[in-house]
């Protein structure tokens, strides 16, 4: 039975799935999170399943939430189990920090020699605009209950202690973005862990030799090479929403959230 499949998809022309996961993560809409990615997952999981093959998650991503990377991580290993299913991720232009933590939930990893791979880093910070208030004499009025209610307020000095907290908290979620590499890519980092952990991006190649990517590689050669000169891709998405004045905004308002969400986000993988 399972020949007779082989052969019927051999001379069709296997299609492969490929799950397209590009964009900034985070949880707001339009962004990577498990909520908008998780049914084109399931639907991935589910014709890999039906066709035997393997399934494919071809990233665009510069990283961004940490909770959100590891939500979609941790959801693809879990159908991985769930459906028997092996996955291969291929690194297109960009895979740094949360994009290659949601790599690192495949089997197997790819990219092109000149892909940026890595980032295996955190980044949290802000803005002090208190010497801007004072220079417009603006009097600012605020009052709180708990001594750390206005942790990190942009409009007063740094405080030691939340220069400190933060410290603290960016270090505690780079130590589970490296346990979490460590876990998935084993034994093919040892001695190259200063390296890749300190934070930097690299190209492919350098990728490659430290061990972070198993090998060169684009989706549809990838496919070809496991599955015949006939088999290709069928690309899946996750839904953007539509209407007119939406799309036309939607551009604009899209890099201008990046903008801040760069900026003024407390604590992302990049």
């Amino acid at each position: 039975m399972i020949s007779r499949i082989k052969r019927i998809l051999h001379l069709g022309g296997t299609e492969v799935p490929v799950v397209r996961l590009a964009g900034i993560i985070a949880s707001r809409e339009q962004s990577l999170n498990l909520d908008r990615v998780a049914p084109i997952l399931d639907r991935g999981f589910a014709l890999a399943k039906k066709t035997r093959t393997l399934l494919v998650l071809a990233i665009e991503s510069p990283g961004g939430s940490p909770v959100q990377s590891d939500l979609i991580a941790q959801y693809i290993r879990k159908k991985v189990v769930e459906d028997s299913v092996k996955v291969a991720a291929v690194i297109g232009d960009i895979g740094t920090s949360g994009g290659y933590w949601i790599a690192c939930a495949a089997d197997e990893i790819y990219a092109n020699p000149m892909s940026i791979v890595g980032s295996v880093g955190v980044i949290g910070g802000g803005f002090g605009l208190h010497e801007l208030l004072n220079r417009f004499g603006i009097e600012r009025r605020v009052t709180t209950a708990g001594t750390n209610k206005l942790r990190n307020d942009p409009f007063a000095p740094a405080r030691p202690e939340d220069v400190a907290f933060n410290r603290e908290l960016v270090n505690d979620i780079h130590s589970q973005f490296m346990s979490w590499v460590r876990c998935r890519r084993g034994t093919t980092i040892e001695g190259h862990e200063r390296q890749i952990f300190d934070g930097s991006y690299m190209l492919g190649t350098q990728a490659k030799e430290y061990g972070l990517i198993d090998d060169f590689s684009d989706v549809r050669t990838l496919i070809q090479k496991k599955y015949g000169s006939n088999a290709k891709p069928l690309f899946l998405a996750p839904k953007k929403s539509g209407g007119l004045v939406r799309f036309i905004m939607r551009g604009v308002a899209t890099e201008t959230i990046n903008v801040l969400e760069r900026e003024f986000q407390m604590a992302r993988v990049r």
